[in-house]
């Protein structure tokens, strides 16, 4: 099974390896930058080279993930303008590390209307050249005006881009708080029939809120109202647990207990 959590890149974007490692992942998840920020410091070669070499070495799979301040649906021209540069640098960046994965949000309408909202994001990342990295599209929590926290509206827009790298990151934090009660096993196996031609990697989150709050606030594993019985049943689907799991719950509660009871859980059910 591959497991892993979302690892910190300070002071040098390598160390991320190493963090991973010592947490016992075999996966992780990274950012490429600053991600309240529209500013990136530069990579330095040797920093680079660093990780490149210890990519090889670990031979692990690695999602990037995008900053928080880009919104591909607004309809301010300056901020979808800069918003499409931040989503190129990204790539970019993944292409100088060899990272082959990068998770988008597709931001929000902020009160326009979601049509429009949605047609300006397939147009954006029709205009993307990303080659050889795999973008992957993370459902929202279903706060407001966010777009692509629905199921439907995900493959709606990954119907229409050209193209085959592309796919599904499918939160658990974000399903229960859009109102999918994926402790519910006819929930979840709905959810895996819809997206099954695109699902690439699991957040596994639990929730601070309630189911349909539209609040998306992580919790660790068993603390939310997900749940111990709730995750037992999530992760009964050889379907979920096939793919990259990747934790972004709060650091003060995480480690390496956090990963084997998530490594326990599913081994129980194959009991």
């Amino acid at each position: 099974m591959l497991i892993g959590y979302h690892v910190s890149i300070a002071k040098s974007i390598d160390l991320a390896f190493d963090r991973a490692i010592k947490l016992t992942c075999n996966t992780f998840q990274l950012f490429l930058m600053n991600p309240r920020s529209w500013h990136a410091k530069e990579l330095g070669k040797e920093e680079i080279m660093r990780f490149r070499k210890k990519n090889r070495v670990f031979n692990m799979p690695i999602f990037a993930h995008m900053p928080y301040l880009p919104n591909l649906a607004s309809s301010n021209k300056e901020i979808y303008e800069k918003s499409i540069s931040a989503l190129n640098l990204n790539i970019e960046r993944a292409k100088l590390l060899n990272i082959k994965n990068l998770i988008l949000h597709l931001g929000s309408s902020v009160g326009n209307d979601k049509k429009d909202a949605i047609e300006r994001v397939i147009s954006a990342l029709n205009n993307i050249d990303n080659n050889d990295i795999s973008l992957i599209l993370e459902n929202e929590a279903g706060f407001r005006n966010s777009i692509g926290s629905d199921i439907e509206s995900l493959i709606y827009i990954l119907d229409r881009l050209e193209g085959k790298n592309k796919g599904i990151c499918l939160d658990t934090c974000h399903l229960f708080a859009s109102g999918y009660d994926i402790r519910d096993k006819k929930v979840v196996k709905n959810i895996i029939e819809e997206t099954s031609n695109f699902l690439k990697v699991i957040h596994l989150n639990d929730a601070k809120y309630n189911l349909g709050s539209g609040k998306d606030r992580h919790e660790n594993i068993g603390y939310g109202y997900i749940g111990i019985d709730g995750f037992k049943s999530f992760l009964s689907f050889d379907e979920i647990v096939s793919k990259p799991l990747i934790l972004e719950t709060p650091m003060e509660r995480s480690g390496v207990k956090e990963l084997n009871l998530v490594r326990s859980i599913v081994a129980m059910d194959k009991i």
